[in-house]
Parts: structure tokens; sequence; C-alpha cells
């Protein structure tokens, strides 16, 4: 098991109303290490569609800091572990509106060095299609559901979630959800000794981008 941290990210928001939840779960390997969340000062309108779907409105929001008041935060992530999302396009998009670029930090494609880029982001909704291409949906909601994970779900969601905010569609609980199915990979008896370096390519989108990072091993000798 490798022992680089792994911050999986969630936002609550919209390009038009910019993030207006975050929640972050650290993983090292299996084992929550951390967990952070908070509400943000919407930077537009929360349309209704949104509204209905996370639950948050403007008048939850009043007072709250802006996101990019969460700078240290957030680069402080990037430079100390590896960034995941369940569908990276969304997250990855969400935060390069705020901070184009990170301050420079690891990359961890490349045996040593260091880049100022938001990536390369591990994406569990890709590394579930590659693990289990046979399965209807890669949904995070349908993936716990199918993988029996609800019922761990509660149970974490009620020791790091604030309360109202247990459900789908909050920050901090999908971040959870997205841990679980990361760190469930690790009891895959065929798993087992997975690196981190394969986890990344699997999460490139697509074939082409796999190969433009080289044919590398699965596992560690």
């Amino acid at each position: 098991m490798f022992t680089t941290p792994i911050h999986v990210i969630d936002f609550e928001g919209s390009r038009q109303s910019g993030i207006v939840e975050y929640g972050v779960v650290t993983l090292h390997g299996a084992m929550v290490d951390a967990t952070y969340t908070g509400f943000c000062r919407a930077r537009g309108t929360i349309t209704d569609r949104d509204r209905r779907q996370h639950r948050i409105a403007e008048e939850d929001l009043a007072g709250r800091e802006p996101f990019n008041e969460n700078w240290s935060l957030f680069s402080e992530l990037r430079a100390t572990g590896v960034l995941c999302a369940h569908n990276i396009m969304v997250e990855d998009g969400l935060l390069r509106q705020v901070w184009p670029y990170p301050r420079k930090s690891p990359d961890f494609f490349a045996l040593g060095g260091s880049e100022p880029t938001w990536g390369p982001w591990l994406d569990t909704l890709f590394i579930y299609r590659r693990v289990y291409p046979q399965l209807e949906s890669h949904r995070l909601e349908d993936l716990i559901k199918l993988f029996d994970l609800e019922k761990e779900l509660k149970t974490r969601a009620k020791l790091y979630c604030p309360q109202g905010r247990r459900r789908y569609h909050s920050a901090l609980y999908d971040a959870l959800a997205s841990a679980l199915l990361l760190s469930r990979l690790y009891d895959e008896p065929d798993l087992k000794r997975m690196t981190l370096h394969w986890l990344l390519i699997q999460s490139q989108s697509s074939e082409g981008a796999r190969e433009s990072v080289g044919q590398q091993e699965f596992f560690l000798e």
C-alpha cells in the first residue's frame, strides 16, 4: 500500500454560482486521516435547478467567505498529495475557474520534479469504468449501492458531516462516498498490490491519454 496522501474532493455549485460548498477527505491508504468542509459565498445566482439538487440557497451563505479565501488549504492539499474526485471534469473545472494554477507541486507521474498544475487527478469514475466495465451504471450513488457501502457511508457521515448535509449532493458526503469506493479497491484480491501510478493511468479519460503517459507496470516489484 502506497503512502502518498490522497485528497478526495467534491464541490457543490456551478460555473454560474461558483463553488458554494466544498468537501475534502484525506486518505492515507484506506484510512481517513482528515476531513474539511464549508459553505462559500456564491459569486453569482444559484439557479432553481441547482438549489433543488444541493439544497443550498443564497440565504444559507450570508456572511460566508468566498471560496477563493481557501487558497492556503487547497494549495497545501495539492502540494502534499494527489487530488481525487468522482468525475474530475467537474471539480477540476470549478477549481481552475478560481485558480488556474496552484503553486509548484510534486509531479506524481514522474520520479521527481514539480509542476504548476492541479493534476494529475485520480478519478474514481474512470477507475471503476476500467476495473468493472460490465456494470450498467458507474454513478456514485449506484456504485455505493452495488458494492454494499451504504451502511458504512451513513456511519461515516454521522462522524464527519454537518447536520443536514448527510445526503448525496452534499460536498463532504459525496467526497466520503468517493473515498469509500477508492478504499475498497485495496480489498480486491487482484488489486492488493496496485500502485498509485497505475491508478493515475486508469484515471485518464481515453485510451490515447493513457498511452501518452507511457506503458507502465501494474505492480511495484
